[in-house]
Formats: C-alpha cells, sequence, structure tokens
C-alpha cells in the first residue's frame, strides 16, 4: 500500500471482540468507504508504526481504547503522541472510561478527543456518524 492520502484508514485499537464488532457494524450502517484496520492490544496498536515505516497507509485517524491488554491505551497514547513522524495522527479515545482522571490524562497526553463508547447500537451508530463527518468532512488532514 502506499501513502497516497486518498481514502486513508481509520485505525480501531479495541480488544474487546463485542466493541470490535459494534463500532465495524456501525461504520458500514453509515456505508463508511475508508477500511478499517483493528489492531486487538496496545502492542499490536504500536506495530503499526513499523507498518506504516514498510509503506502502509498511514491512518486517518486512531480509535483508541483505554483498557488494552499488553500495553494500556494511555502508554500506547503516549508512544504515537511523541513520536516524531506519526505523533500528529489525530487519535480519538472511544472508551468505557468515564474517570476524570483517565480524561485528563488522555489529554494531557495528547488525545484529540474523549468519547465514552455508547451502551445501545444506535447510540454507537450515532457515534460512528459524527466520527465520520469530522475527520472526513470537517477536519483538514495534515499532509
Amino acid at each position: 500500500m502506499s501513502n497516497n492520502y486518498k481514502n486513508p484508514p481509520i485505525l480501531l485499537v479495541e480488544d474487546n471482540p463485542i466493541d470490535v464488532d459494534l463500532t465495524l457494524r456501525a461504520f458500514k450502517k453509515r456505508n463508511l468507504t475508508n477500511s478499517i484496520h483493528v489492531a486487538r492490544d496496545g502492542e499490536e496498536a504500536v506495530n503499526f508504526i513499523d507498518r506504516w515505516d514498510t509503506g502502509e497507509q498511514i491512518p486517518l485517524v486512531i480509535l483508541l481504547d483505554l483498557n488494552l491488554p499488553k500495553i494500556d491505551g494511555l502508554e500506547v497514547l503516549t508512544i504515537l503522541k511523541t513520536h516524531p513522524k506519526y505523533g500528529t495522527i489525530p487519535v480519538v479515545v472511544l472508551t468505557s472510561s468515564t474517570d476524570n482522571k483517565d480524561i485528563e490524562r488522555a489529554y494531557k497526553l495528547g488525545a484529540n478527543s474523549y468519547i465514552i463508547k455508547p451502551i445501545n447500537f444506535d447510540k454507537f451508530v450515532e457515534v460512528a456518524s459524527q466520527i465520520e463527518l469530522y475527520w472526513n468532512a470537517i477536519n483538514e488532514p495534515l499532509i
């Protein structure tokens, strides 16, 4: 794959298979044209850096859960946001944590947005729609 920035993928970092399925179904219902790459733990998410270095297309946005095995989401966020080459990729924390400490820490580490996961599918579709609209239509990506 090349880094041609035409219809870049979205990277979903999520270990819960139910939430992966909900997210994929919500984006499919919205007819999202971007492909969705899934990392199922923090280590797999960090390994995407090597994939980007070898030519895999850089994502438009990263949707990051905080509660991840191997490397937790806040550590993944730190690694991504301090990376000299990929630190500008937008990261949206999409998590079930409503803890103010997690919210504050995520923003201090460079999260671009913090969204609490909805508990039902219709709300998930609404969140997917808002994410799609903002990151695909409104936001101007750094090229």
